[in-house]
């Protein structure tokens, strides 16, 4: 595998080719001259929550993390997961809003937060899914678990399935709802991937998370989310979570002047230190930091050599825009590191994945981004494939 570390100034945009000696850091700047990352300081900041992460919807930089990986009871925002399943299951034509399901004894017995389901009803999935969202009942998740799979058990076994598949490395369900268990658990990464999938994958669907109230037999129930009414600007979403174990926890969404960011934060002490905690983080998100477009979309970053291809390198080009959310004025702080096998065998194909760019910048998890081939490289005549042989041949005698 060979690291060649990139380097360039953001204004003007420059890539610097390397021929320097393997592992050097070269790094990023926005202005003349190169600064090492170390004068870039992360900014200090505090929370009361057990754990907490907040991070950037579009270019998935995480702006600040506690304890991000600790496994711990998600309570109601494990409902997330839950809704995933719903609107999973309706992309795939298996359910349509339109389709009415069961309630049992055991969903109408389901304590806590609940819909106020009676059994023997058929209910409405569209019903359903804003009595899980808005009115967080206990009693409707168990509705959707059991009309899907047939049983809770076997609905969280589905949900645990899908949450490795999309992703969720620190999330195991135990139930459809949250309420607990010591087999359930989340890490608030997972839920702030969960989100961010979430609004990427079902737009027409996540404005149901702003939605203040639902009214089911005559029961009008308003929203748990306190961001919603809390004059925070561009909060349209999305859970709040409580039990005595889990203490008080939130996913929240806001989005101003084209930035939207996630916010996760578990184990507050009470419904008015999650209302502050929340408000706080979130406007630091959007006061600290700003978004840096690195490389546009086929861009060349790197170019790599081809073994036995018709030309003797191949561009480097991400196929999306690649930007990163740091402090304000932090940009002499960023670094990036492209890896790939080096030569690439011909033939290549253009769009075919052949390298990971890598940026980072003090204080934040690196963020890794695909690189493809930015254009096609046939193989080589078979003259021009005994000749390149030859001069290897030749090459390693001297």
């Amino acid at each position: 595998m060979t690291h060649l570390v990139l380097a360039r100034r953001l204004l003007p945009l420059l890539a610097l080719r390397s021929l320097i000696l393997l592992g050097l850091a070269l790094l990023v700047s926005a202005a003349p001259g190169l600064v090492p990352p170390a004068t870039a300081q992360p900014i200090a900041f505090e929370t009361k929550a057990r754990a907490a992460i907040l991070l950037d919807y579009r270019t998935g930089s995480v702006l600040f993390a506690k304890e991000p990986d600790l496994r711990l009871p998600p309570a109601s925002m494990s409902k997330l997961m839950t809704a995933y399943m719903v609107f999973d299951a309706i992309r795939a034509g298996r359910l349509s809003e339109e389709d009415e399901l069961p309630v049992s004894e055991t969903a109408w017995r389901t304590g806590g937060s609940k819909m106020f389901v009676k059994v023997g009803d058929r209910i409405r999935v569209g019903d359903l899914i804003r009595g899980v969202i808005i009115q967080s009942g206990n009693d409707a998740c168990v509705v959707i678990a059991e009309g899907l799979a047939g049983s809770e058990a076997a609905f969280a076994r589905q949900m645990t399935e899908k949450a490795r598949a999309i992703g969720l490395t620190g999330s195991n369900f135990a139930n459809s709802n949250g309420l607990p268990d010591p087999d359930h658990w989340m890490t608030v990464r997972d839920l702030a991937i969960l989100a961010r999938r979430l609004i990427v994958e079902f737009p027409d669907y996540y404005s149901i998370y702003s939605e203040e109230e639902f009214t089911y037999q005559n029961i009008r129930q308003f929203s748990r989310n306190p961001l919603l009414r809390s004059g925070v600007p561009g909060v349209d979403g999305l859970k709040t979570g409580h039990t005595e174990e889990a203490g008080y926890g939130l996913v929240a969404s806001a989005q101003r002047d084209g930035r939207r960011i996630i916010l996760v934060m578990a184990g507050l002490g009470s419904e008015k230190e999650r209302a502050q905690e929340s408000a706080r983080m979130l406007e630091f998100g959007f006061r600290e930091f700003e978004e840096q477009v690195l490389f546009r979309a086929g861009q060349t970053v790197e170019q790599a050599r081809v073994w036995l291809g018709e030309q003797p390198t191949v561009p480097l080009v991400p196929a999306e825009d690649v930007a990163m959310t740091v402090p304000r004025g932090a940009a002499p702080g960023l670094a990036m590191k492209a890896a790939w096998d080096d030569p690439v065998p011909a033939p290549v194909t253009k769009g075919q994945p052949l390298a990971n760019l890598t940026v980072s910048a003090p204080g934040q998890e690196p963020v890794v981004v695909p690189l493809v081939a930015g254009d096609d490289v046939p193989e080589a005549s078979w003259f021009r494939r005994i000749w390149s042989l030859g001069m290897f041949y030749v090459g390693s005698l001297v």
